[in-house]
């Protein structure tokens, strides 16, 4: 029953960052792709009936942590206070910056948002990348599954370390350039015209160093993290992760040869989906590992809650998580389509 858990959070956590994902990438290329007030009011009503609805995976997924996972919950949520405070303060901000962009017609209004929403969305790509990146190398947790990480310290993996490092930082920025082509490529779905062609050029651009950090990234992790190689040597059908990743990262520039519009946004679904998946895997079967000493890392067995309260929890999680796909796909389905100003809206 661990080992269901630890996939269904997995699983919430990928779908959050594929849905999500492309609204945050939205605002990563919004002065890119848009260069006036009505190009980016576009560019905002391609997420406006969605981006809210993504979050809801966010929430649930911190939910389902809870309910499985308590002592992870309770370590992290202190040990990570620092950077989930930002975090919080970043998804305030460019929720208002999206709702309260068009109550006032000024000067100085509407550019303040728009700004506001780019800058959050760029420094929330960055930071859940580098929470990733945390995650993946693992944090100094004391002999009560305890830890405190400061913004930085000595810029090193080992010992003592903060939330920013070399590993961590680069991590970010790899989730900035995979976002940035998440979000280009929803817009070349989404958009017609000059913006379009602004988004292939975007999404074009930025798959070369989404392609090359992947390679760096990959092998730093490797480097960082020895339970990767441990789990894949162990389960060899491991593999299929990586390479359903590398799959979609192939069919992005293929299919756009082609001159699809939907089919490149889904190959960079299927992207975005192997890479966490390949992340879970590898750091199985700990759910923080510990930077220090590998027996202090919390596991899904010494993190998790009683097994009848997961049986009784995974008979409610069925239902509702079968509303919010319902909800998701009946969303999805009602707004497909290019975005046009003359729709009510964003």
């Amino acid at each position: 029953m661990e080992t269901i858990w630890f996939c269904l959070v997995a699983l919430m956590i990928a779908v959050y960052v594929v849905l999500d994902g492309f609204d945050i990438g939205t605002g990563i290329v919004y002065y890119l792709v848009g260069r006036t007030q009505s190009q980016r009011q576009k560019l905002l009503r391609s997420i406006g009936p969605v981006w809210d609805g993504n979050e809801v995976w966010l929430l649930a997924s911190g939910g389902v942590l809870y309910l499985a996972f308590p002592a992870l919950y309770a370590s992290s949520f202190s040990g990570f206070y620092l950077p989930l405070m930002i975090v919080l303060w970043l998804l305030i901000l460019r929720g208002i910056s999206i709702e309260f962009r068009n109550h006032l017609e000024t000067p100085v209004w509407r550019p303040l948002f728009d700004f506001v929403f780019a800058g959050a969305s760029i420094l929330l790509a960055i930071f859940f990348g580098a929470a990733l990146g945390n995650v993946v190398r693992g944090v100094p947790l004391d002999e009560t599954g305890y830890f405190f990480l400061p913004l930085w310290t000595h810029f090193t993996t080992t010992g003592e370390v903060g939330i920013l490092d070399w590993y961590t930082v680069l991590v970010g920025v790899f989730a900035f350039l995979v976002l940035a082509q998440h979000g280009a490529l929803w817009l070349v779905y989404k958009t017609e015209d000059i913006l379009q062609e602004r988004a292939r050029r975007a999404a074009s651009l930025a798959w070369y160093g989404v392609a090359g950090m992947t390679l760096i990234v990959t092998g730093a992790t490797f480097r960082v993290q020895p339970q990767v190689q441990a789990n894949l040597s162990a389960y060899p059908w491991g593999y299929v992760f990586p390479a359903l990743a590398l799959g979609g990262l192939a069919a992005i520039p293929w299919f756009r040869s082609r001159g699809e519009e939907l089919k490149p946004f889904l190959a960079s679904c299927v992207y975005i989906a192997g890479m966490l998946t390949s992340a879970a895997f590898g750091v199985f079967p700990y759910v923080l590992p510990s930077n220090t000493d590998p027996v202090r890392g919390l596991t899904i067995w010494n993190a998790t809650t009683g097994s009848h309260g997961l049986t009784v929890a995974l008979a409610w999680w069925i239902p509702g998580m079968l509303l919010v796909a319902g909800y998701t796909i009946f969303i999805y389905r009602h707004f497909a389509g290019k975005v046009r100003l003359e729709e009510e809206g964003y």
